[in-house]
């Protein structure tokens, strides 16, 4: 199987050791995650939210480092668990 690209947008909310991520929603571009992020980071109890895609094989599981497209708000400054 070829390789494909998702499109998230990805909340994060208060937690009790600062900030954690939400329910991640699947978009099916890039402009649509970051309308997505935008409105998520706007919901009443989000702290922010981020617009990221990663590419790479379902088939195999084998996929690259999440590319972000744009932040909202208040995330943590580091993304690399994405």
């Amino acid at each position: 199987m070829s390789e494909v690209t998702y499109y998230v947008a990805l909340p994060f909310v208060p937690s009790d050791g600062g900030i954690a991520p939400g329910e991640a929603t699947e978009c099916l571009s890039a402009n649509a995650a970051v309308m997505r992020a935008e409105a998520l980071s706007r919901k009443p109890g989000c702290a922010g939210a981020v617009a990221f895609s990663r590419t790479g094989d379902p088939a195999t599981g084998d996929f690259g480092d999440a590319k972000l497209i744009r932040k909202f708000g208040d995330v943590p400054d580091d993304l690399s668990a994405l």
